[in-house]
Protein backbone atom coordinates (compact mmCIF):
# COMPACT_ATOMS: atom_id res chain seq x y z
CA UNK A 1 0.00 0.00 0.00
CA UNK A 2 1.33 3.68 -0.98
CA UNK A 3 1.52 5.49 2.26
CA UNK A 4 2.11 9.06 2.09
CA UNK A 5 3.05 10.61 6.06
CA UNK A 6 2.98 14.90 6.27
CA UNK A 7 5.07 16.45 8.51
CA UNK A 8 8.92 14.78 9.10
CA UNK A 9 8.66 16.24 12.96
CA UNK A 10 9.07 13.07 15.37
CA UNK A 11 5.58 11.96 14.74
CA UNK A 12 6.26 11.84 10.98
CA UNK A 13 9.63 10.19 11.07
CA UNK A 14 8.36 7.41 13.21
CA UNK A 15 5.21 6.88 11.86
CA UNK A 16 7.44 6.57 8.33
CA UNK A 17 9.73 4.50 9.88
CA UNK A 18 7.18 1.58 11.19
CA UNK A 19 4.73 1.62 8.38
CA UNK A 20 8.06 1.07 6.22
CA UNK A 21 9.12 -1.47 8.11
CA UNK A 22 5.82 -3.14 8.14
CA UNK A 23 6.22 -3.83 4.17
CA UNK A 24 4.29 -0.52 3.09
CA UNK A 25 5.70 1.93 0.12
CA UNK A 26 6.12 5.00 2.13
CA UNK A 27 6.53 8.49 0.98
CA UNK A 28 7.20 11.74 3.70
CA UNK A 29 6.36 15.01 2.64
CA UNK A 30 7.96 17.92 4.74
CA UNK A 31 7.52 21.73 3.77
CA UNK A 32 10.98 22.49 5.74
CA UNK A 33 14.85 21.75 3.96
CA UNK A 34 15.35 19.66 7.00
CA UNK A 35 13.42 16.91 9.00
CA UNK A 36 13.25 16.72 12.52
CA UNK A 37 11.17 19.58 13.43
CA UNK A 38 11.24 20.44 17.24
CA UNK A 39 13.69 17.11 17.49
CA UNK A 40 16.60 19.14 15.57
CA UNK A 41 19.69 21.07 16.61
CA UNK A 42 20.22 25.06 16.87
CA UNK A 43 23.58 26.18 15.66
CA UNK A 44 25.07 30.01 15.65
CA UNK A 45 29.04 30.22 16.41
CA UNK A 46 30.17 27.06 17.20
CA UNK A 47 27.56 26.21 19.45
CA UNK A 48 25.01 23.78 19.52
CA UNK A 49 21.42 23.90 21.32
CA UNK A 50 18.41 21.44 21.34
CA UNK A 51 15.66 22.90 19.66
CA UNK A 52 13.20 21.20 21.37
CA UNK A 53 13.04 18.78 24.28
CA UNK A 54 16.17 18.06 26.29
CA UNK A 55 15.12 14.79 27.60
CA UNK A 56 12.06 12.15 27.34
CA UNK A 57 9.83 10.26 29.88
CA UNK A 58 9.16 6.59 29.21
CA UNK A 59 12.46 5.25 27.12
CA UNK A 60 10.55 2.34 26.54
CA UNK A 61 8.85 4.10 23.90
CA UNK A 62 12.22 5.08 22.14
CA UNK A 63 13.74 1.39 22.48
CA UNK A 64 10.18 0.07 21.29
CA UNK A 65 10.31 2.68 18.04
CA UNK A 66 13.60 1.28 16.97
CA UNK A 67 13.33 -2.09 17.37
CA UNK A 68 10.08 -2.31 15.82
CA UNK A 69 11.66 -0.12 12.22
CA UNK A 70 14.93 -2.28 12.24
CA UNK A 71 18.66 -2.07 14.86
CA UNK A 72 18.08 -1.57 18.52
CA UNK A 73 18.14 1.98 19.88
CA UNK A 74 21.61 1.21 22.12
CA UNK A 75 23.25 0.53 18.61
CA UNK A 76 23.33 3.91 17.32
CA UNK A 77 22.33 5.99 20.37
CA UNK A 78 23.49 5.97 23.51
CA UNK A 79 20.16 6.50 25.82
CA UNK A 80 21.39 8.51 29.69
CA UNK A 81 19.37 8.19 32.62
CA UNK A 82 19.04 11.67 34.79
CA UNK A 83 19.38 11.24 38.27
CA UNK A 84 17.19 14.42 39.00
CA UNK A 85 14.32 15.16 37.09
CA UNK A 86 14.44 18.66 37.49
CA UNK A 87 14.89 21.31 40.43
CA UNK A 88 12.23 23.38 41.51
CA UNK A 89 13.04 26.81 43.02
CA UNK A 90 10.26 29.15 44.90
CA UNK A 91 9.88 32.57 45.71
CA UNK A 92 10.09 32.39 49.41
CA UNK A 93 14.05 31.03 48.72
CA UNK A 94 13.17 27.44 49.40
CA UNK A 95 13.93 24.16 46.65
CA UNK A 96 13.74 21.01 46.06
CA UNK A 97 15.56 18.63 43.24
CA UNK A 98 12.92 16.10 42.58
CA UNK A 99 15.22 12.57 41.87
CA UNK A 100 13.67 9.15 40.36
CA UNK A 101 12.46 6.72 42.71
CA UNK A 102 9.69 6.39 45.40
CA UNK A 103 12.59 6.60 48.78
CA UNK A 104 14.13 8.81 46.93
CA UNK A 105 11.46 11.35 46.27
CA UNK A 106 10.12 10.52 49.88
CA UNK A 107 13.27 12.13 51.11
CA UNK A 108 13.85 14.42 48.93
CA UNK A 109 10.85 16.27 49.76
CA UNK A 110 10.89 15.78 53.57
CA UNK A 111 13.77 18.17 53.20
CA UNK A 112 11.49 20.50 51.99
CA UNK A 113 9.05 20.46 54.95
CA UNK A 114 8.44 17.53 57.67
CA UNK A 115 5.95 15.38 56.36
CA UNK A 116 5.72 16.84 52.94
CA UNK A 117 7.89 13.52 51.77
CA UNK A 118 4.45 11.43 52.84
CA UNK A 119 2.05 13.52 51.29
CA UNK A 120 3.89 13.59 47.85
CA UNK A 121 4.66 9.82 47.50
CA UNK A 122 0.95 9.24 48.57
CA UNK A 123 -0.22 11.72 45.78
CA UNK A 124 1.70 9.93 43.35
CA UNK A 125 0.47 6.61 44.62
CA UNK A 126 -2.73 7.44 44.00
CA UNK A 127 -2.42 7.61 40.08
CA UNK A 128 -1.19 4.21 39.66
CA UNK A 129 -4.83 2.57 38.58
CA UNK A 130 -5.05 5.23 36.44
CA UNK A 131 -1.47 4.95 34.68
CA UNK A 132 -2.56 0.92 34.26
CA UNK A 133 -6.24 1.92 32.84
CA UNK A 134 -4.27 4.50 30.80
CA UNK A 135 -1.87 2.37 29.18
CA UNK A 136 -4.21 -0.71 28.47
CA UNK A 137 -6.92 1.57 26.80
CA UNK A 138 -5.84 4.70 25.34
CA UNK A 139 -1.67 4.62 24.90
CA UNK A 140 -0.87 1.40 23.80
CA UNK A 141 -4.43 0.31 22.05
CA UNK A 142 -6.30 2.16 19.45
CA UNK A 143 -9.14 3.56 20.73
CA UNK A 144 -13.40 4.67 20.14
CA UNK A 145 -13.86 8.69 20.46
CA UNK A 146 -17.49 7.61 20.86
CA UNK A 147 -16.50 4.95 23.46
CA UNK A 148 -13.94 6.31 25.34
CA UNK A 149 -12.45 4.83 28.30
CA UNK A 150 -14.46 5.90 31.61
CA UNK A 151 -11.16 7.49 33.18
CA UNK A 152 -11.32 9.91 30.45
CA UNK A 153 -15.05 11.43 30.81
CA UNK A 154 -14.50 12.35 34.54
CA UNK A 155 -15.35 15.94 34.86
CA UNK A 156 -12.67 16.69 38.10
CA UNK A 157 -9.86 19.23 37.02
CA UNK A 158 -6.68 18.99 37.99
CA UNK A 159 -6.43 22.46 39.72
CA UNK A 160 -9.06 20.61 42.30
CA UNK A 161 -7.23 18.11 42.75
CA UNK A 162 -3.71 19.64 43.81
CA UNK A 163 -6.15 21.76 46.02
CA UNK A 164 -7.53 18.57 47.81
CA UNK A 165 -4.18 16.65 48.01
CA UNK A 166 -1.86 19.52 49.30
CA UNK A 167 -2.15 22.46 51.27
CA UNK A 168 1.77 23.28 50.39
CA UNK A 169 1.17 25.52 47.72
CA UNK A 170 5.09 24.66 46.56
CA UNK A 171 4.10 21.27 46.00
CA UNK A 172 1.01 21.96 43.63
CA UNK A 173 3.85 23.98 41.38
CA UNK A 174 5.58 20.94 41.24
CA UNK A 175 2.31 18.32 40.69
CA UNK A 176 1.62 20.98 37.71
CA UNK A 177 4.11 22.43 36.25
CA UNK A 178 5.08 19.86 33.45
CA UNK A 179 1.72 20.63 31.77
CA UNK A 180 1.68 24.51 32.94
CA UNK A 181 5.03 24.63 31.21
CA UNK A 182 3.44 23.09 28.21
CA UNK A 183 0.96 26.43 27.70
CA UNK A 184 -1.96 24.77 30.26
CA UNK A 185 -4.22 26.36 32.55
CA UNK A 186 -4.17 23.93 35.49
CA UNK A 187 -8.71 24.20 35.77
CA UNK A 188 -9.11 23.14 32.51
CA UNK A 189 -6.83 20.07 32.66
CA UNK A 190 -8.62 16.57 33.65
CA UNK A 191 -7.23 15.54 36.66
CA UNK A 192 -6.11 12.00 35.31
CA UNK A 193 -3.38 14.07 33.47
CA UNK A 194 -2.21 13.96 37.01
CA UNK A 195 -0.69 11.06 35.91
CA UNK A 196 2.84 12.18 34.50
CA UNK A 197 4.03 12.53 38.09
CA UNK A 198 3.82 8.89 38.55
CA UNK A 199 5.72 8.29 35.25
CA UNK A 200 8.27 10.88 36.16
CA UNK A 201 8.85 8.22 39.81
CA UNK A 202 8.90 5.74 38.23
CA UNK A 203 10.32 5.36 34.85
CA UNK A 204 12.54 8.70 35.48
CA UNK A 205 13.70 11.00 32.78
CA UNK A 206 16.47 10.11 30.26
CA UNK A 207 18.43 12.14 27.50
CA UNK A 208 20.61 10.90 24.72
CA UNK A 209 24.79 11.54 25.01
CA UNK A 210 24.92 14.05 22.87
CA UNK A 211 21.97 15.74 22.91
CA UNK A 212 18.63 15.03 21.73
CA UNK A 213 18.39 16.15 18.22
CA UNK A 214 20.55 13.23 17.60
CA UNK A 215 17.39 10.86 17.73
CA UNK A 216 15.88 12.88 15.49
CA UNK A 217 19.37 12.66 13.19
CA UNK A 218 18.83 8.65 13.77
CA UNK A 219 15.70 8.68 12.75
CA UNK A 220 16.42 10.50 9.39
CA UNK A 221 19.04 8.42 8.38
CA UNK A 222 16.65 5.44 9.11
CA UNK A 223 14.15 6.22 6.26
CA UNK A 224 16.60 5.78 4.28
CA UNK A 225 17.52 2.33 5.11
CA UNK A 226 13.77 1.62 5.09
CA UNK A 227 13.46 2.82 1.74
CA UNK A 228 11.46 5.78 2.47
CA UNK A 229 10.67 8.59 -0.05
CA UNK A 230 11.76 11.96 1.74
CA UNK A 231 10.12 14.84 0.09
CA UNK A 232 11.68 18.10 1.73
CA UNK A 233 10.98 21.64 1.15
CA UNK A 234 7.52 20.55 -0.55
CA UNK A 235 4.66 21.49 1.74
CA UNK A 236 1.35 19.57 1.52
CA UNK A 237 -1.59 21.74 0.91
CA UNK A 238 -4.95 19.58 1.09
CA UNK A 239 -5.68 15.94 0.90
CA UNK A 240 -7.30 15.06 -2.66
CA UNK A 241 -10.27 13.08 -1.59
CA UNK A 242 -12.48 10.92 -4.08
CA UNK A 243 -15.81 9.36 -3.16
CA UNK A 244 -14.91 10.41 0.43
CA UNK A 245 -11.61 8.87 0.67
CA UNK A 246 -8.22 9.52 0.39
CA UNK A 247 -6.45 9.18 -3.10
CA UNK A 248 -3.63 12.31 -2.52
CA UNK A 249 -1.80 14.10 -1.32
CA UNK A 250 -1.98 17.91 -2.94
CA UNK A 251 1.74 19.84 -2.45
CA UNK A 252 2.90 22.60 -4.04
CA UNK A 253 4.90 20.44 -6.54
CA UNK A 254 1.74 18.45 -7.49
CA UNK A 255 -0.65 15.82 -6.15
CA UNK A 256 1.41 12.48 -4.24
CA UNK A 257 -0.90 9.92 -5.25
CA UNK A 258 -1.75 7.91 -1.79
CA UNK A 259 -4.05 4.98 -0.54
CA UNK A 260 -3.48 6.39 2.93
CA UNK A 261 -2.50 9.68 4.36
CA UNK A 262 -1.09 10.10 7.86
CA UNK A 263 -1.62 13.66 8.61
CA UNK A 264 1.87 14.55 11.08
CA UNK A 265 1.45 18.30 11.58
CA UNK A 266 -1.95 20.41 12.76
CA UNK A 267 -4.34 19.41 11.23
CA UNK A 268 -5.96 22.76 10.79
CA UNK A 269 -3.13 23.14 7.90
CA UNK A 270 -5.17 20.54 5.32
CA UNK A 271 -8.26 22.07 4.68
CA UNK A 272 -9.98 18.91 4.44
CA UNK A 273 -9.50 17.82 7.81
CA UNK A 274 -10.24 21.56 9.36
CA UNK A 275 -13.10 21.52 10.38
CA UNK A 276 -13.01 18.32 12.18
CA UNK A 277 -10.72 20.18 14.79
CA UNK A 278 -12.68 23.48 14.67
CA UNK A 279 -13.23 23.24 18.21
CA UNK A 280 -9.17 23.20 19.45
CA UNK A 281 -7.03 25.71 19.71
CA UNK A 282 -3.16 25.42 19.38
CA UNK A 283 -1.28 25.83 22.91
CA UNK A 284 1.16 28.65 23.01
CA UNK A 285 4.85 28.01 23.21
CA UNK A 286 6.96 29.80 25.49
CA UNK A 287 9.37 32.28 24.85
CA UNK A 288 12.89 30.52 24.10
CA UNK A 289 16.66 32.13 24.03
CA UNK A 290 19.54 29.63 23.28
CA UNK A 291 22.72 31.43 24.72
CA UNK A 292 26.19 30.34 24.15
CA UNK A 293 28.88 31.53 27.00
CA UNK A 294 32.48 32.38 27.35
CA UNK A 295 33.71 29.93 30.32
CA UNK A 296 31.50 27.07 31.80
CA UNK A 297 28.06 27.68 32.73
CA UNK A 298 26.48 27.92 36.13
CA UNK A 299 26.48 24.62 37.90
CA UNK A 300 22.77 23.89 37.41
CA UNK A 301 21.04 20.33 37.06
CA UNK A 302 19.67 19.29 33.50
CA UNK A 303 16.55 21.59 34.31
CA UNK A 304 15.78 24.36 36.89
CA UNK A 305 12.01 25.66 37.00
CA UNK A 306 12.35 29.16 39.10
CA UNK A 307 8.81 29.70 39.73
CA UNK A 308 6.97 33.20 39.97
CA UNK A 309 5.55 35.13 37.16
CA UNK A 310 7.57 35.24 35.17
CA UNK A 311 8.32 31.35 35.60
CA UNK A 312 11.60 30.66 34.11
CA UNK A 313 12.78 27.08 32.91
CA UNK A 314 16.98 26.65 32.50
CA UNK A 315 18.12 23.91 30.60
CA UNK A 316 21.43 23.34 30.34
CA UNK A 317 22.47 21.46 26.80
CA UNK A 318 26.12 21.49 27.31
CA UNK A 319 29.37 22.76 29.31
CA UNK A 320 28.99 26.42 27.85
CA UNK A 321 25.47 26.40 26.51
CA UNK A 322 21.93 27.09 28.43
CA UNK A 323 18.51 27.41 26.91
CA UNK A 324 16.16 29.02 29.47
CA UNK A 325 12.12 29.55 28.75
CA UNK A 326 9.36 32.23 29.90
CA UNK A 327 5.96 32.38 30.88
CA UNK A 328 3.96 34.88 32.68
CA UNK A 329 4.85 38.85 32.70
CA UNK A 330 7.98 39.05 30.93
CA UNK A 331 8.73 42.76 30.72
CA UNK A 332 12.25 42.88 30.59
CA UNK A 333 15.15 40.87 28.56
CA UNK A 334 14.93 37.05 30.05
CA UNK A 335 18.61 37.28 30.73
CA UNK A 336 17.43 40.31 32.92
CA UNK A 337 14.96 38.55 34.34
CA UNK A 338 17.21 35.28 35.17
CA UNK A 339 19.82 37.34 36.99
CA UNK A 340 17.01 38.53 39.45
CA UNK A 341 17.04 34.88 40.28
CA UNK A 342 21.16 35.20 41.14
CA UNK A 343 21.97 33.60 37.90
CA UNK A 344 23.52 36.70 35.77
CA UNK A 345 25.19 35.12 32.82
CA UNK A 346 24.75 38.51 30.93
CA UNK A 347 28.59 39.05 30.96
CA UNK A 348 29.51 35.20 29.25
CA UNK A 349 27.39 35.76 26.17
CA UNK A 350 29.09 34.89 23.10
CA UNK A 351 25.88 34.79 21.56
CA UNK A 352 22.33 34.26 21.44
CA UNK A 353 19.46 32.89 19.44
CA UNK A 354 16.09 34.40 20.49
CA UNK A 355 12.69 32.40 19.43
CA UNK A 356 9.22 33.62 20.76
CA UNK A 357 6.44 31.57 20.06
CA UNK A 358 5.54 32.76 16.74
CA UNK A 359 8.86 32.13 15.24
CA UNK A 360 8.32 28.47 16.78
CA UNK A 361 4.93 28.34 15.21
CA UNK A 362 6.27 29.60 12.27
CA UNK A 363 9.53 27.32 11.70
CA UNK A 364 7.77 24.39 12.39
CA UNK A 365 3.97 24.83 10.86
CA UNK A 366 2.24 24.49 14.33
CA UNK A 367 2.82 24.43 18.13
CA UNK A 368 5.44 21.83 19.68
CA UNK A 369 3.26 21.83 22.31
CA UNK A 370 -0.11 20.60 20.57
CA UNK A 371 -3.98 21.10 21.66
CA UNK A 372 -4.97 23.35 24.08
CA UNK A 373 -6.51 21.62 27.07
CA UNK A 374 -10.08 23.44 27.40
CA UNK A 375 -11.90 20.99 29.62
CA UNK A 376 -12.65 17.17 29.29
CA UNK A 377 -13.73 17.09 26.02
CA UNK A 378 -11.05 18.47 24.42
CA UNK A 379 -9.23 14.63 24.62
CA UNK A 380 -12.63 13.94 21.86
CA UNK A 381 -12.10 16.94 20.06
CA UNK A 382 -8.44 16.26 18.78
CA UNK A 383 -7.65 13.18 15.47
CA UNK A 384 -6.07 10.19 15.92
CA UNK A 385 -5.45 7.24 15.06
CA UNK A 386 -8.35 7.44 12.86
CA UNK A 387 -9.96 10.28 11.37
CA UNK A 388 -13.31 10.97 9.90
CA UNK A 389 -12.22 10.63 6.62
CA UNK A 390 -11.61 7.29 5.20
CA UNK A 391 -7.63 6.25 4.65
CA UNK A 392 -6.33 8.78 7.07
CA UNK A 393 -4.69 8.45 10.50
CA UNK A 394 -3.41 11.41 12.49
CA UNK A 395 0.00 11.32 14.60
CA UNK A 396 2.54 14.46 16.63
CA UNK A 397 1.63 16.28 18.91
CA UNK A 398 -2.20 17.66 17.98
CA UNK A 399 -3.13 14.24 17.83
CA UNK A 400 -4.05 11.48 20.35
CA UNK A 401 -2.84 10.80 22.98
CA UNK A 402 -0.92 14.08 22.53
CA UNK A 403 2.50 16.56 23.19
CA UNK A 404 5.36 15.27 24.26
CA UNK A 405 8.40 13.38 22.91
CA UNK A 406 6.82 9.25 24.51
CA UNK A 407 3.40 10.49 23.35
CA UNK A 408 3.86 11.31 20.31
CA UNK A 409 5.71 8.06 19.50
CA UNK A 410 3.24 6.37 21.03
CA UNK A 411 0.95 8.35 18.26
CA UNK A 412 3.21 6.44 15.45
CA UNK A 413 2.64 2.95 17.17
CA UNK A 414 -0.75 3.37 17.45
CA UNK A 415 -1.23 4.34 13.56
CA UNK A 416 0.93 1.72 12.80
CA UNK A 417 -1.52 -0.91 14.43
CA UNK A 418 -4.53 0.66 12.71
CA UNK A 419 -3.10 0.58 9.31
CA UNK A 420 -1.08 -2.80 9.76
CA UNK A 421 1.06 -4.68 7.67
CA UNK A 422 1.24 -4.38 3.88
Amino acid sequence: MRVVVVGGGFGGLAAAVRLAKLGHDVALVERSATLGGALSAVTADGFSWDAGPTYTLLPAVVRDLFRKSGRPVERELELVPLDVVREHRFADGSSVRVPVGRAAQLAAFDELGPGLGRRWVDYVASYADDWDELRRTYLENPWDPAAPPALLGGRRMLHKRLRKAFKDERLRLVAGHPLVAEGHELRNVPAWLGVLSYVEQRFGAWTVEGGMHRLGTALAERLATRGVTAMTGTEARDLVLRDGRVVAVRTVSGDVEADAVVCAIDPRRLPALAPYVARTMPAIPPVVVHVGLSGEVPDLPHELVLHGDPTLVVRRNGPSTLTVHGRGKLSEDILRALARHRIDVRAQVVTRVDRSPRDQVELWGGSPMGVLWQGRGTVRRRLGPRTPVAGVYAAGAHATPGAGLPFVGLSAALVATEIGPA
